[in-house]
């Protein structure tokens, strides 16, 4: 049996480990196309602000760690996949055959329609290799524009506030983090921001960049306004990685739709992670791209690949993001159904919002507070009925302790 692990991320390693202890003697193949050992996105933060070396984000930091668990690792890129002779073409001219095949390919940065995005000092930060172009024009008092405020945007508006520059954020959606906050949460987020010294322009996009006199960059704005700048940094969103698999008769939609399994629509494919389109616990099929899902992913299709039969029981969205010191979660069905309630402290920059469908709390805000966040998470996840606990939080939505404690053991 050869297994084939296509996506050196979260998914596809955790996965090449879960079928290596569902299947001690089967081959595994991971591939990875990018010429680095398998790493973590989410530690890029940590790598900007020189908290760690390159090094730290790597996926596994004990040397041979794949050798001594029979994983051969190989940096390529799959350019075809061929399901009717289970072939992958790659991208170095060669062929790979498969038993099964897992796909766990992830996203790439969305490039938004701007001229002269492709000038020198204009940046994603998607891989480590944009890291150290970042590093390099991000000096401390360096003009920097960050191009999007939505979750992966205000992740890295955090580690460029940390080096020292001046920055200005554009974010053409009317508040910031709009996929994670309403208007009244990602408004108060945009007031902390600028309070801390960062210029934020909501409801307003860039239009053209351009090489200046000095050799830095022009940025203008559609409201009229140009910028200096040393570095931009486009974080203008993601998209699955899935152009690669045209042809191949897999079903694709907002990602490639997989079932309870995480099988695709073609016998002996699976897929997982950010490019995968799988279930949900409120009963829908969506793309959660996010580390917990990825993990988990991995950990139920390796065992479904090896012949051990275990359903996904559906992943949460949910974000957790630090703000200049402002933390902020969503969970769930967040944008609500009209019954909901919030308590608000405007001053103190702290908010909550509760959703509810039922007597169930199906999503919720919370802004500026630490504390219990984990148990919104649980009521949320678990689907647990409040009975009379839904009334008592809807006169005070901060009993949430109290309403977990009551309702655990129901």
């Amino acid at each position: 049996m050869t297994y084939v692990v296509v996506g050196a991320g979260p998914s596809g390693v955790i996965a090449a480990e879960s079928l290596r202890k569902s299947d001690p003697e089967g081959e595994i193949i991971l591939i990875g196309d990018e010429p680095e050992p398998p790493y973590s996105r989410m530690a890029i933060p940590y790598f900007l602000v020189g908290n760690i070396e390159d090094h730290g984000t790597h996926l596994r930091k004990t040397k041979d760690h794949y050798e001594a668990l029979g994983i051969t690792y190989v940096q390529d890129r799959v350019s075809r996949v061929s399901p009717a002779d289970h072939s992958l073409t790659l991208a170095s001219g060669g062929t790979q055959s498969y038993s099964k095949l897992l796909i766990a390919t992830g996203a790439s940065p969305i490039k938004p329609p701007i001229e002269g995005l492709g000038l020198p000092g204009v940046h994603h930060c998607w891989t480590l290799e944009d890291a150290r172009n970042i590093i390099e024009l991000a000096h401390d008092g360096a003009h920097v524009v960050l191009v999007g405020a939505g979750f992966i945007g205000c992740i890295i508006l955090e580690s460029l506030v940390k080096r020292g520059v001046n920055l200005t954020v554009v974010e053409a959606d009317d508040r910031m983090v709009p996929r994670m906050m309403n208007q009244k949460a990602g408004g108060m987020i945009k007031q902390w921001c600028l309070e801390k010294g960062v210029n934020v322009e909501t409801s307003t996009r860039v239009t053209k960049l351009e090489k200046n006199a000095k050799g830095t960059l022009n940025v203008d704005l559609d409201n009229g306004t140009q910028l200096p700048a040393h570095l931009v940094v486009i974080a203008a969103g993601v998209k699955s990685n899935t152009d690669f698999l045209e042809g191949s008769g897999i079903e694709v939609k907002e990602g490639i739709v997989v079932d309870k399994y995480l099988k695709t629509s073609v016998e002996d494919v699976y897929a997982a992670g950010d490019c995968a389109q799988g279930p949900d616990i409120a009963g829908g099929w969506s793309v959660h791209a996010i580390q917990p899902t990825c993990a988990d992913h991995g950990q139920i299709v390796g065992k479904n690949m090896a012949g051990i039969k275990t359903p996904y029981k559906g992943s949460l969205v949910m974000n957790v993001l630090d703000t200049v010191g402002l933390i902020s979660v969503s969970y769930g069905a967040w944008e609500g159904k009209g019954d909901g309630v919030e308590v608000l402290d405007e001053k103190n920059y702290r908010y909550m919002r509760l959703e509810f469908e039922g007597d169930k709390l199906i999503g919720a805000l919370s802004l500026g507070r630490t504390e219990h966040v984990g148990v919104l998470r649980g009521l949320i996840q678990t689907g647990v009925a409040l009975g009379q606990w839904k009334d008592k939080l809807k006169e005070d939505p901060q009993l949430i302790m109290e309403a977990y404690v009551a309702t655990k053991y129901v």
